[in-house]
């Protein structure tokens, strides 16, 4: 290489650190001029929001009503026993339509301690700590009218709400309000339970114990 391609290539070297020093000391500067944006990538894009008014349409309103007859993904309703406790007649069905697991249970109880405990007692007697606050005592979940209640009539409660008792519809998904009946009627079984609940080893056991 001779000396005046060298001196080329190093004239050419500092010109580029020489450029670039000055781009990096000018990159802060104030400038009132708009910044130039080589991929907006959809940055800026016109839209309406929520509430908003809109000229185009004839109620001067930009939001729109859903197209008659459709329903929103993730909205279709089409098991009628699981999201109302009823069946095609209206009538509450006897027994939850879902299964019965611990795990089930386990959330059951966290949901029930939380929305149900306060007025009807951890142990469903309905004498949750509410009622020190002068509220009116609900009745308690042992007594046999409840206990006689169909899955699907107290599903239908706690969605809807009766007397006192507000909806919790709003705050309970649909699995957690059948979770909460679950664990509600081992609860129920929990507080009236007889010998004949236990498994027969158990009985055996207690008779022994009984006879002198």
């Amino acid at each position: 290489m001779t000396r005046c391609a060298l001196k080329t290539i190093v004239s050419v070297s500092l010109l580029a650190l020489v450029c670039l020093a000055g781009i990096s000391c000018v990159r802060e500067r104030v400038s009132e001029r708009e910044p130039i944006h080589l991929n907006p990538n959809m940055d800026d894009q016109p839209k309406y929001k929520a509430q908003s008014s809109s000229e185009f349409f004839d109620d001067g309103s930009a939001m729109r009503r859903p197209v008659e007859g459709t329903v929103a993904r993730g909205d279709l309703r089409d098991d009628v026993a699981y999201f109302t406790g009823k069946d095609g007649f209206g009538t509450f069905i006897a027994h939850m339509p879902t299964a019965i697991t611990k795990a089930s249970l386990k959330r059951g109880r966290e949901r029930f301690d939380i929305y149900c405990a306060p007025c009807h007692g951890r142990v469903g007697d309905g004498r949750g700590i509410m009622i020190q606050y002068q509220y009116a005592p609900p009745p308690s979940f042992h007594n046999e009218r409840v206990r006689r209640m169909s899955d699907g009539e107290v599903f239908d409660i706690v969605t809807n709400g009766v007397r006192n008792m507000p909806s919790y519809k709003h705050q309970l998904p649909v699995d957690d309000r059948w979770a909460i009946i679950g664990y509600l009627r081992a609860l129920q079984r929990s507080q009236n339970a007889t010998l004949d609940d236990l498994p027969e080893q158990i009985q055996d056991s207690l008779k022994q114990v009984e006879q002198p």
